[in-house]
């Protein structure tokens, strides 16, 4: 959760159908948004001993999307802060957010000119994820697969 005063800039509008920000700055489902947001769980993987990933991993796409849109907020001193939360019909959400603020703890990862930050109670959830942005005809938005959702619900709104 973001405290009260913070300073950031919510993404919410990019990050999928049915997403808006309310009145307080949170991520909230709504009928008007355009976009798709997805929550993946992809098949096992099929060697063990590989090593995972330890951060967030962004493609090049979604890293383009990013510096985009960082630019259209006019500041250099943005980076993408990704969270998870409790909440949803799961039991926990995705957070993506614009923030300025260095934390103690955090995980930072820069892709091309892009700082992606993981608080550190997060991290664990966020390990080896892929964030990507599609903008097809079939799907519109930044989408998270995940290799640690063992569940989802049905709207993609939240994991397990």
């Amino acid at each position: 959760m973001v405290p009260a005063g913070a300073a950031y800039h919510r993404i919410c509008e990019h990050i999928g159908n049915h997403w808006a920000t309310d009145d307080v700055g949170q991520c909230v489902q709504t009928q008007t948004a355009q976009g798709d947001f997805h929550v993946t769980t992809p098949a096992q993987t099929e060697s063990t001993e590989a090593k995972a990933p330890t951060s967030v991993v962004l493609t090049d796409v979604a890293a383009q999307k990013v510096k985009a849109l960082i630019e259209q907020e006019g500041r250099d001193d943005l980076r993408l802060r990704v969270a998870v939360q409790p909440g949803g019909c799961s039991g926990l959400r995705y957070q993506l957010f614009f923030d300025e603020r260095s934390l103690d703890g955090d995980v930072v990862t820069d892709y091309d000119g892009v700082e992606v930050v993981v608080d550190r109670m997060s991290a664990p959830y966020l390990a080896g994820a892929t964030i990507d942005f599609a903008d097809r005809i079939d799907a519109q938005g930044f989408t998270i697969d995940n290799p640690n959702a063992g569940n989802s619900c049905a709207c993609g709104d939240s994991f397990s």
